[in-house]
């Protein structure tokens, strides 16, 4: 699979962004979006910033799972304590071979997708709240910080 990943400030703005393929089942890390699509995971993440508002007040968790979908890529969301919104759009590869097991890991809603997303975002909010708790920031300000990036990417590599 490969993702997009963006943090979105309380004024719709964005604050960090990551693009990554997997690095689970022999996966290099590198995404694989099509090039004549990979302009418009930034408008496919913030076209879902509605559909967001509308799920974040029925749903209490912080984790709003998948939310949305455009044609092949699906988009998942978390939302902080302070209306910072946790974007991650994912995209399916294209299978070789259909298999019953490349399949199920394919799958961008299955539960074990699901749950590895959930502990990728958990994560990235451990990390957000320390980064932001530095007397340097404030608030939708750009995450700069390259200990929260390479943070960012160990757990893309570890969860995705």
């Amino acid at each position: 699979m490969s993702y997009y990943f963006a943090i979105i400030g309380t004024q719709d703005n964005p604050l960090f962004e990551y693009e990554f393929g997997t690095s689970k089942q022999g996966g290099d890390g590198v995404a694989r979006f099509p090039e004549q699509a990979r302009h418009m995971n930034q408008f496919i993440v913030h076209g879902s910033l509605d559909i967001v508002e509308e799920v974040q007040w029925a749903n209490g968790s912080m984790y709003l799972k998948c939310i949305d979908r455009f044609y092949n890529n699906f988009v998942s969301c978390w939302m902080t304590g302070g209306n910072v919104k946790f974007l991650l759009l994912h995209a399916p590869s294209q299978p070789a071979a259909t298999t019953t097991t490349r399949t199920s890991i394919a799958n961008p809603t299955s539960p074990q997708t699901e749950e590895a997303i959930k502990q990728f975002f958990t994560e990235v909010y451990e990390n957000w709240i320390k980064a932001i708790m530095s007397p340097f920031y404030h608030v939708n300000m750009e995450a700069r910080s390259p200990i929260f990036r390479q943070r960012v990417v160990a757990a893309g590599k570890k969860y995705l």
